[in-house]
């Protein structure tokens, strides 16, 4: 068969297969003809993809089995254009073309699925969309309900009078009370009526008081003004009247300064200068109070810190940059610089110039320490008479020993504010008392002065502030005197003793027989570690009369070839506590109060009995009363001892004393009691 005979064939095979349609195309001549067009879209809606299915396995198969065949005939020997085999592949084009209408209806099929499923999805998205909408409006619609529903009327705040006062005071055309008591609205509404009302009122007499405000302001301006004009002339008063001041004694100028520049003081040192002051105006003339300081710095440290502009503190917080990356200071700078700001002072203080009768002065400085919250003091003592004859009194007049134990157990060394030991415990601070001779002392009496009062002082907790001040003033006041003339009087009397003189007043010569043969011979001061050194003062350690805030002292007696040593113990607040004297004798031996009952017995002379020594109040010269009765008794203690008669010559210590009984008891004690009518010794 020729190729132009297979193509015809193959042609009319696939208009077999399609499925034509008719239409009715024109000619030239008029006439009208049917044509067929192939729709495959068209034939595609009535066909079943199963069938499509089926009938693909089969033209595949029926393929499959035709080129097996062709193989076959080749494989035999037939020619290439053998009858046979062109049959065949006829047969195999038309199951190949069939393959390919398949392939192209399930592309369509497939396409016009998707085309379907595009189409349902955007109604999908188009429904969803009008959901959410609705989702919306009805979010929107629930808000607006709960605002409703949330909504607090203006008249809710408002403070309405009660119903009752409303009712009382409520005119009838407001009130309406046929109508409102059985209508809430009606009655709220009534009552906000009468609020306006009352309102309105209220504003026409806040106008009122406002005309008359700007009044009463525009004539106190008038009367400032008028004052204001006044005070050039008080000024010039006041310089013309400085020596009528002098004169008169009446300081007003400088009373004025005073209390201006206290403003400036710390709460507790307003405190003390204004209790200070009342207590001198009323009690104590002689009490003299000034302040001294940089008052332009205590007006800097008063004043609030001004804002700075963030330049400014900018600009600040670069230089300290550039200051630390110069200058890196070691830990112990560092902790130098905050121990110094821990015992920072106040700029001011205060000074007390008390005046007693012999015209010493005792000057006090009273300081604040502005982050521990306490007071301290230094004192001074300016004396009429030289203060440097006596070396053993030293330690009488020196400021750092001056005031100690003023009220008792107050040593002044550490600081009483218990809050102070945390802070000390963050710089390195041991102990206050490293500081205290520049700083001064923080005593406790000095604390009550500023209206001060700590937890761990239980006296006054009751009290604070000016009450608490004021309760210790007077008593203090009466304490310091009393301390310095007790001092001054023991520094007159050191200065005899050292001179191996015993001075008496003539007040206290009848407590002494008129002859004293023992004599003072040496007397000078010791320290506590000396004194706990001998071994006749070991009771009095041992008790613990013997403190670190005493004074220690030694004085030798002697008469012949009896030596008496006295230790003393010299308690700060004397002659409140007397003196303590522990007695050795060496005389014969070494003997002491622990192997001699009279040497006990003398002892208890001086300590015990120390009442008869007093003299007049308030008793300053019990100390050297004491050292005379000492000399007595040492006298009664060796004339009244047994002589041996074997010894030729004079006794070398003969009686001059008269006594009753030279011995009693079975611990032969001796007659030390002195009785001044008839001159005699006697037993106690």
């Amino acid at each position: 068969m020729s190729s132009e005979a297979l193509k015809k064939r193959k042609a009319k095979v696939l208009r077999n297969e399609a499925g034509p349609t008719e239409v009715k195309r024109g000619r030239g001549d008029g006439d009208q003809q049917d044509i067929r067009v192939y729709n495959e879209e068209v034939e595609l809606d009535g066909r079943d993809h199963e069938e499509d299915f089926l009938q693909f396995k089969e033209s595949c198969e029926g393929l499959a089995t035709l080129m097996g065949e062709i193989q076959k005939l080749k494989a035999s020997g037939a020619k290439e254009g053998c009858a046979e085999v062109e049959q065949k592949r006829l047969q195999s084009c038309n199951h190949f073309m069939t393959l390919k209408k398949l392939n192209r209806l399930a592309h369509m099929r497939l396409k016009r699925g998707r085309d379907q499923t595009h189409e349902a999805k955007q109604k999908v998205d188009v429904l969803h969309l009008q959901l959410q909408n609705l989702l919306y409006e009805v979010l929107h619609l629930q808000k607006e309900i709960s605002k409703c529903l949330e909504f607090k009327s203006k008249h809710e705040e408002i403070d309405l009078v009660s119903e009752e006062e409303f009712y009382k005071d409520a005119p009838q055309e407001i009130s309406r009370p046929q109508l409102t008591k059985n209508d809430p609205h009606q009655l709220t509404l009534a009552r906000l009526d009468w609020e306006l009302e009352q309102r309105k009122r209220l504003a026409e007499t806040y106008k009122e008081s406002q005309a008359s405000k700007e009044k009463i302001q525009k004539s106190i301006e008038i009367k400032k003004e008028h004052l204001r004009s006044l005070q050039p002339g008080l000024n010039a008063i006041m310089q013309a009247s400085l020596p009528v001041q002098e004169y008169l004694a009446v300081p007003v100028e400088q009373t004025q300064k005073h209390t201006e520049i206290a403003q400036h003081l710390p709460p507790p040192l307003y405190v003390l200068f204004v209790q200070a002051n009342a207590y001198g105006q009323a009690c104590d003339k002689k009490l003299t109070v000034s302040i001294s300081g940089d008052v332009d710095e205590a007006k800097a440290m008063s004043k609030p810190p001004e804002d700075s502009q963030d330049d400014d503190s900018d600009s600040d917080a670069e230089e300290e940059q550039e200051k630390t990356k110069r200058r890196r200071s070691t830990a112990g700078g560092q902790l130098d610089d905050k121990r110094r700001e821990m015992l920072k002072r106040h700029p001011l203080s205060l000074s007390f110039d008390l005046t007693c009768k012999d015209g010493s002065v005792l000057s006090l400085y009273f300081y604040y320490l502005i982050n521990l919250n306490i007071m301290t003091v230094k004192a001074k003592i300016s004396a009429s008479t030289d203060l440097t004859t006596a070396i053993s009194a030293g330690e009488l007049v020196k400021s750092e020993t001056l005031l100690s134990c003023l009220y008792s157990n107050d040593h002044g060394t550490e600081t009483p504010n218990p809050a102070n030991r945390y802070q000390f415990d963050k710089v390195g601070i041991g102990s206050f008392a490293d500081y205290v001779e520049e700083l001064g002392h923080p005593y406790k009496w000095v604390q009550n002065l500023g209206g001060l009062n700590f937890p761990s002082d239980t006296s006054e907790g009751v009290l604070v502030g000016s009450s608490l001040s004021a309760s210790h003033m007077e008593n203090t006041m009466k304490l310091l005197r009393g301390r310095v003339m007790s001092r001054l009087a023991l520094h007159k009397q050191f200065a005899s003793l050292e001179h191996n003189i015993i001075p008496v007043t003539s007040e206290c010569l009848y407590l002494f027989p008129a002859k004293i043969l023992s004599r003072l011979t040496q007397w000078t001061t010791i320290t506590q570690e000396e004194y706990m050194n001998l071994t006749f003062t070991r009771h009095v350690t041992d008790a613990g009369l013997a403190k670190e805030t005493d004074m220690y002292f030694s004085g030798v007696v002697e008469r012949g070839t009896a030596r008496l040593q006295a230790a003393v113990v010299l308690n700060p607040r004397y002659p409140e506590i007397s003196p303590l004297f522990s007695l050795s004798l060496n005389w014969k031996g070494e003997r002491s109060g622990h192997t001699d009952d009279n040497l006990r017995a003398m002892e208890s002379e001086v300590n015990v009995f120390k009442n008869e020594l007093q003299g007049p109040r308030p008793g300053y010269q019990l100390l050297t009363n004491q050292i005379s009765r000492l000399c007595v008794c040492l006298d009664v203690y060796l004339e009244t001892e047994e002589q041996d008669d074997g010894v030729e010559g004079p006794r070398e210590f003969p009686r001059e004393k008269m006594c009753l009984r030279t011995v009693k008891g079975p611990n032969r004690l001796k007659p030390f009691k002195y009785n001044h009518p008839l001159g005699l010794f006697s037993h106690r």
